[in-house]
Protein backbone atom coordinates (compact mmCIF):
# COMPACT_ATOMS: atom_id res chain seq x y z
CA UNK A 1 0.00 0.00 0.00
CA UNK A 2 1.31 3.40 -1.14
CA UNK A 3 1.98 5.38 2.36
CA UNK A 4 2.74 8.94 3.15
CA UNK A 5 4.13 9.34 5.76
CA UNK A 6 5.34 13.32 7.51
CA UNK A 7 8.17 13.77 9.69
CA UNK A 8 8.89 16.46 12.28
CA UNK A 9 12.20 16.38 13.63
CA UNK A 10 12.65 19.24 16.84
CA UNK A 11 14.55 21.49 16.56
CA UNK A 12 17.07 20.93 19.59
CA UNK A 13 17.02 17.53 18.29
CA UNK A 14 17.86 17.99 14.88
CA UNK A 15 20.51 20.62 16.08
CA UNK A 16 22.34 17.90 18.21
CA UNK A 17 22.08 15.21 15.68
CA UNK A 18 23.75 18.03 13.29
CA UNK A 19 26.26 18.88 15.67
CA UNK A 20 27.35 15.59 16.65
CA UNK A 21 27.73 13.95 12.55
CA UNK A 22 24.99 12.24 13.15
CA UNK A 23 22.01 13.98 11.30
CA UNK A 24 23.32 13.38 7.68
CA UNK A 25 24.52 9.90 7.69
CA UNK A 26 22.08 8.15 9.75
CA UNK A 27 18.71 9.93 8.13
CA UNK A 28 20.26 8.78 4.84
CA UNK A 29 20.35 5.30 5.78
CA UNK A 30 16.86 5.30 7.40
CA UNK A 31 15.61 6.62 3.67
CA UNK A 32 17.16 3.63 1.81
CA UNK A 33 15.92 1.11 3.64
CA UNK A 34 12.33 2.49 3.24
CA UNK A 35 13.34 2.71 -0.53
CA UNK A 36 10.73 5.73 -1.18
CA UNK A 37 8.89 6.50 -4.61
CA UNK A 38 9.61 9.91 -3.63
CA UNK A 39 11.14 11.88 -0.52
CA UNK A 40 10.85 16.24 -0.18
CA UNK A 41 12.21 17.69 2.88
CA UNK A 42 11.58 21.21 4.36
CA UNK A 43 11.08 23.46 7.27
CA UNK A 44 7.46 22.51 8.70
CA UNK A 45 5.08 25.44 9.66
CA UNK A 46 6.15 25.26 12.96
CA UNK A 47 9.74 26.05 11.70
CA UNK A 48 11.26 22.41 12.37
CA UNK A 49 13.30 20.26 9.68
CA UNK A 50 10.06 18.32 8.31
CA UNK A 51 10.01 15.98 5.45
CA UNK A 52 7.36 13.96 3.50
CA UNK A 53 8.18 10.49 2.37
CA UNK A 54 5.81 8.03 -0.36
CA UNK A 55 6.96 4.42 0.21
CA UNK A 56 5.25 1.11 -0.34
CA UNK A 57 3.96 -0.54 2.86
CA UNK A 58 3.65 -3.92 2.34
CA UNK A 59 2.41 -5.14 5.72
CA UNK A 60 1.36 -3.16 8.82
CA UNK A 61 3.47 -5.12 11.03
CA UNK A 62 5.98 -3.08 9.28
CA UNK A 63 5.06 0.60 10.57
CA UNK A 64 7.12 0.21 13.97
CA UNK A 65 10.08 -0.49 11.81
CA UNK A 66 9.20 2.32 9.74
CA UNK A 67 9.03 4.90 12.46
CA UNK A 68 10.87 3.78 15.20
CA UNK A 69 14.19 5.10 13.63
CA UNK A 70 12.72 8.44 13.31
CA UNK A 71 11.30 8.28 16.80
CA UNK A 72 15.06 7.17 18.31
CA UNK A 73 17.51 9.06 16.26
CA UNK A 74 15.61 12.17 16.39
CA UNK A 75 12.72 12.44 18.81
CA UNK A 76 10.33 12.97 15.85
CA UNK A 77 6.53 13.32 15.35
CA UNK A 78 5.23 10.72 12.29
CA UNK A 79 2.54 10.75 10.53
CA UNK A 80 1.26 7.82 8.17
CA UNK A 81 -1.38 8.11 6.15
CA UNK A 82 -2.53 6.20 2.77
CA UNK A 83 -2.56 8.19 -0.36
CA UNK A 84 -2.95 7.31 -4.54
CA UNK A 85 -1.78 8.30 -7.30
CA UNK A 86 -3.60 9.10 -10.55
CA UNK A 87 -4.15 5.85 -11.61
CA UNK A 88 -5.17 4.76 -8.50
CA UNK A 89 -7.94 7.15 -8.00
CA UNK A 90 -8.96 6.48 -12.02
CA UNK A 91 -9.25 2.86 -10.67
CA UNK A 92 -11.38 3.77 -7.51
CA UNK A 93 -13.60 6.17 -9.20
CA UNK A 94 -16.27 3.13 -9.55
CA UNK A 95 -16.41 3.43 -5.42
CA UNK A 96 -16.81 7.00 -5.53
CA UNK A 97 -20.10 6.33 -8.21
CA UNK A 98 -21.18 3.29 -6.11
CA UNK A 99 -21.09 5.96 -2.88
CA UNK A 100 -22.70 8.93 -4.27
CA UNK A 101 -25.84 6.65 -5.55
CA UNK A 102 -25.89 4.85 -1.77
CA UNK A 103 -25.51 7.79 0.32
CA UNK A 104 -25.65 11.00 -1.86
CA UNK A 105 -28.23 13.94 -1.33
CA UNK A 106 -28.93 16.59 -2.68
CA UNK A 107 -27.36 19.33 -0.59
CA UNK A 108 -29.08 22.97 -0.72
CA UNK A 109 -26.84 26.35 0.01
Amino acid sequence: MRMLMQIAIPVESGNQAARSGALGPSFQKIIDSLRPEAAYFTASASGERGGFIVFDLKDTSQIPAVVEPFFLAYNARVTLAPVMDAKDLAKGSSGIEKAVKEHGKAVSA
